[in-house]
Formats: structure tokens, C-alpha cells, sequence
């Protein structure tokens, strides 16, 4: 069995490299149009293309999402894009909507087709339905545990699945949601999704003509009613590999540069190495919600997050490597830090997980100061570790992980 594809999100080009830094095989991407994250920074035609140049220079792979659903005003450009994305060569385009397969297949025949998981594909029949109108892939629904998932398999052997391991989920079934369009006048099916589910919600009571407020309880536990937990599959790649799942795809095209080092960094690690409490506890470094397996093992009855929208995580991000020579890290400020304080290294190299103190702390302009203060400012200090240009230097806080059903 082939080691299966490590698939991360790209919002914009700096986080296409990063990705791929970190260990990505692959990266799923948007262009300016037809993809649903509207507010990511997304790629222009030129990015695209330098995304996808970079990509193939390195033996890695760039997908690209237009899966939206479409209106018979989008048809025309949506026919011209996808010959474009032929044209610059993408390894893939991610489609929900029948009309936009009906469209790519005819203006862009040699452009592979993925089945976004917006098509909420959660039966073999669908799967081999869309196998024989010549789709190479399908991501699956979120929904299905990985008992179904291997039935669905032996069905279609011959068909690439993609499931999701890890990050956010939807609370609606596999992300088609009105509820933001309803609030907020913003189309999660359109790519503007205002992410309403993560709301504090109040109830009101309408009794006997009279209407006065509820206080929500949920067995004492808040009144996130709507808000998931995070996916986290980390403990359980090799059951996925074996349910017939050949790419892990990570959610998060809107998360920051840390938040996506770090997570494609534990992945590529646990895939390379297996699992460990350790690597297992490096995903509680960055923001996230409670996490669950979800549906993978049957039906889940405590898949909401009812405490909170989100935990910061236990660490905070401080600097990005710009270089290291002479004994000397330069680094990029992202977060306000000190001399005297031990930072940690996160990085695809064997440094992974080693600390510096702050010592001799220079400005860019080589004076001395004890309060690295300015954002994106260039400070050094001393480094034993040989470091490179991309990794990230973090500082750990007081330990707040999230607890897993």
C-alpha cells in the first residue's frame, strides 16, 4: 500500500510554500473566483501559475477548488476558467456542482476532475457514478465512518478517495449551510460564509401572547448550540489507509501561517513515523476547538462544542526564520518578545522542538535591546541549531489543551 498523499490548505502563495516546506505533498488552492472562501487572500491568474510552477518543481502536487454552486451567470466565465487551469497546468480541479463537471469536461478535457466533499458523496453508487462520468477523485462527506468508508472502497477500487483528517467542521451536512445567507445575506454555497454557527445564541420563549428570554444551559456547558468541535484523525491514520483513504486533506484555507505549519508539520511527521502522545500533543500548540473523531467510529452524539468558539492553543507565535549564519538566527517578528525568553523551534529538520534563549538581542540595525517590539522588524540573537529560512519560533504558554470525545 502506497503512503497516502498529505493534502494541506493553500490561502494564498506564501502559505503554498510554507505548506510544502512543512511537508505537504499537495495543496489545495482558489483562485479569485468560484471558490468557497471568498475572504482567503485566494490567487490571481499570475500566483496560480507560480504556485503551480513551484509545485512541479518540487514533485508536488497544486488542486484547485471551483466548487461553488453555480448560476447560469457564472456558466460562461466559469467555462473560460477552467481552460485556464488546464492551460496552467493545475493537477486537478475541485468540482460539486453537475453543471460546472458537465462544463470542465467539455472545455477542459484533459483537466482530472475531484469531487469536493460539497457534493456530500456518502454511497459507493454515487462514487462509481461519478467514477464513470470521469472523475478521478472524490472527496467523501464528513459524515461517513470508516466502516463505510472501506465499502466503499472495495466497491470502487480503481477510484482515489479523500477524506478529511483534520480541522473545522460545518454543522451543517458536509458544509451546505443557508443559515449564514439567512443572517447575514452571505452564501456559505457561494464561498462568503460568515461562519454563523460559531455564535453565542440566546433563546427566546413566545407563551400565552407574551415573549420573554431562556436562558440556555445545555447541561451547564454554555450556549455554543451550533458551534463543532475540530476534527482530529492524528491517532488514526493507519485506519484510514486501510479503509482505502490514499489523501489526508487538512482544512484551512482562512488559518494563519502558524496554525498551518504546525499542523502539516505533526501529519507529515506521524505519517513518516507513527503516532506519539508527543506528536499527538503538538496539534494542541496552535488555536482550535475541542476535537473528535467525529463519525469515524459510528454515530457521534457529542460532535458540539458547547464551552466555547475556539482555545488559543498552547503556544504563542513570535518569529518567522529570515536566516541563520555565523551562529546567529535573524528573525521576522510576529509576536512581542524579550531577552531572557526560551523560545521553541518548529521546523521540518531535526531542531524540531529545541529551545533558545534570548540572549544579546540586536535590532536590524545591530543595536542592542532587551523588547523585540516591532512587528516584522528583523531582530538576532545567538542559535546553536543550525536553522532555516521558514522555520517558526514560538513560545510556550500555560497549558490549556482541549479535551477529545
Amino acid at each position: 500500500m502506497n503512503k497516502p498523499e498529505l493534502l494541506a490548505p493553500a490561502g494564498n502563495l506564501q502559505k503554498l510554500k510554507l505548506a510544502f516546506y512543512f511537508g505537504a505533498d499537495a495543496v489545495y488552492a482558489g483562485g479569485k473566483s468560484f471558490s468557497l472562501r471568498t475572504f482567503a487572500d485566494n490567487f490571481t491568474e499570475e500566483e496560480l501559475a507560480e504556485g503551480i510552477r513551484y509545485a512541479h518543481e518540487r514533485g508536488k502536487r497544486v488542486y484547485v477548488a471551483a466548487n461553488v454552486f453555480a448560476r447560469n451567470a457564472d456558466l460562461n466565465a466559469l467555462r473560460e476558467y477552467f481552460k485556464t487551469l488546464e492551460r496552467l497546468g493545475a493537477d486537478a480541479v475541485l468540482i460539486s456542482d453537475p453543471g460546472a463537471f458537465k462544463l470542465c469536461r467539455e472545455a477542459a478535457p484533459k483537466l482530472d476532475i475531484h469531487i469536493s466533499t460539497q457534493a456530500n458523496t456518502t454511497n459507493a453508487q454515487a462514487v462509481a457514478f461519478y467514477a464513470a462520468a470521469g472523475a478521478s477523485r472524490v472527496v467523501l462527506a464528513r459524515e461517513l465512518s470508516l466502516e463505510e468508508i472501506a465499502f466503499i472502497h472495495a466497491e470502487n477500487p480503481e477510484t482515489e478517495l479523500e477524506a478529511f483528517v483534520h480541522g473545522a467542521m460545518c454543522i451543517s451536512y458536509s458544509g451546505r449551510c443557508l443559515l449564514s445567507d439567512y443572517l447575514d445575506g452571505r452564501s456559505s454555497n457561494r464561498g462568503a460564509c460568515v461562519q454563523a454557527c460559531r455564535f453565542d445564541y440566546e433563546i427566546r420563549a413566545r407563551e400565552s401572547g407574551t415573549e420573554h428570554w431562556l436562558p440556555v444551559s445545555e447541561d451547564g456547558k454554555g450556549t455554543y448550540l451550533l458551534n463543532s468541535k475540530d476534527l482530529n484523525m492524528s491517532a488514526h491514520l493507519t485506519d484510514m489507509a486501510q479503509a482505502g483513504v490514499v489523501s489526508f486533506k487538512i482544512e484551512g484555507r482562512m488559518k494563519s501561517e502558524y496554525y498551518l505549519a504546525t499542523v502539516v508539520n505533526a501529519y507529515r511527521r506521524i505519517l513518516d513515523g507513527g503516532y506519539t502522545d508527543r506528536l499527538g500533543e503538538e496539534l494542541l500548540c496552535a488555536a482550535h476547538r475541542d476535537y473528535t473523531t467525529a463519525y469515524a467510529f459510528g454515530e457521534c452524539e457529542l460532535a458540539q462544542s458547547f464551552d466555547n468558539s475556539q482555545t488559543k492553543g498552547l503556544c504563542d507565535f513570535i518569529a518567522v526564520v529570515a536566516d541563520w549564519r555565523d551562529g546567529r538566527a535573524y528573525a521576522e517578528m510576529r509576536g512581542r518578545f524579550y531577552e531572557g525568553d526560551v523560545l521553541e523551534i518548529l521546523s521540518p529538520s531535526e531542531s524540531f522542538l529545541k529551545k533558545i534563549t534570548v540572549s544579546d538581542l540586536r535590532a536590524s540595525d545591530g543595536a542592542s535591546c532587551l523588547d523585540a517590539k516591532r512587528v516584522q522588524e528583523v531582530y538576532s540573537f545567538p542559535c546553536e541549531y543550525p536553522l532555516k529560512k521558514g522555520d517558526i519560533l514560538r513560545r510556550r504558554r500555560a497549558k490549556e489543551g482541549a479535551r477529545s470525545v
